[in-house]
């Protein structure tokens, strides 16, 4: 019992260390996403470059979805996790789908000023670009920093939250990538009459990146938010353990899964026979839930006993 109590509680330790890391790490993200908005905007007002405008409406609205992880994240690092332990989780599920849903409006706010700039072309103004250009690099390398950082965390101890950073920092390395190409297209080509249109329909292709990781982000959080069960790789590792200790217990009644942010949630109820004593029970008990855990990374499980109707009558 010391040695599974001294596990579980080292295990705590380490997750409440990984959640401090992982706030700090948020809170950096957001200063890196909200830096470049108001030289963005600058720029792209002195450009008028449809794709400047709207990487830079883009970064202000990523910048909203890094304030709200980093809120989140904040609340689960100092949470109480002794009362919410799947709430605390859910709320990294809930971040994700919202760093996605400001993908989304970000997409929505491309159409609307791409389909205006097609409509109204005009060529674009050299000093903004070049302002543009300057900005642009320097993001491009200062985001696939940070998306490879964020990655190795994501790695090292695997969330929803850092899942959703890391991702959302490669796409801005890749949409800045685009603006940046868009730019030198459009001075390259300026002498040219359809160079116009090159802004606008090369934002097209932001768009589409946009729209696949946003997407992408809200359907792969739903199916932990609505507590669908683990997937079949992990269930095939409680059958094999409760096949291995099948002669230690009378009857399965049961077996309940879940994840919550990071984490992943077992409880097995099972029926033993009314012969043993009470510590028996709890060494099969022991025993199960040590292995479990070992083979099922940040995993938290419960064997809870349940029994049928008493075959012995009270002494």
């Amino acid at each position: 019992m010391n040695t599974t109590r001294t596990l579980v509680q080292g295990e705590k330790g380490a997750i409440h260390a990984a959640e401090k890391v992982r706030e700090k790490t948020i809170f950096f993200n957001l200063l890196v996403a909200a830096a470049p908005a108001i030289p963005k905007l600058a720029a792209a007002v002195l450009s008028g470059s449809v794709t400047l405008y709207a990487s830079a409406m883009k970064t202000v609205n990523e910048a909203i979805g890094v304030l709200v992880a980093w809120l989140i994240a904040r609340k689960i690092a100092r949470g109480d996790h002794g009362v919410y332990d799947y709430g605390m989780g859910k709320y990294e599920n809930i971040a994700r789908i919202i760093t996605g849903s400001v993908m989304l409006i970000s997409f929505v706010i491309l159409i609307i000023v791409a389909t205006y700039k097609i409509l109204f072309p005009a060529p674009l103004g050299s000093g903004g670009v070049q302002v543009g250009m300057i900005i642009v690099i320097i993001m491009i390398a200062v985001d696939s920093y940070i998306s490879v950082r964020n990655y190795r965390i994501a790695v090292r101890e695997p969330s929803p939250l850092m899942d959703s950073q890391w991702r959302l920092f490669r796409l801005k390395a890749i949409a800045n990538l685009v603006v940046f190409v868009t730019l030198i297209l459009a001075i390259l080509c300026a002498a040219f009459p359809w160079a116009v249109y090159i802004d606008p329909i090369a934002s097209f292709a932001v768009m589409g990146i946009l729209l696949y990781s946003g997407l992408r982000m809200i359907v792969s959080s739903l199916p932990d938010l609505l507590d669908e069960t683990l997937e079949e790789e992990l269930q095939l590792v409680v059958v094999k353990e409760l096949a291995d200790h099948f002669n230690h217990y009378k009857q399965l009644h049961g077996v309940k899964s879940r994840r919550s942010g990071g984490s992943v949630y077992v409880d097995i109820f099972l029926e033993f026979s009314g012969e043993l004593h009470m510590c028996e029970v709890q060494d099969t008990i022991d025993r199960m839930k040590i292995s479990l855990e070992s083979k099922i990374p940040k995993s938290s499980v419960n064997i809870i006993t349940s029994s049928g109707r008493c075959s012995r009558g009270r002494s």
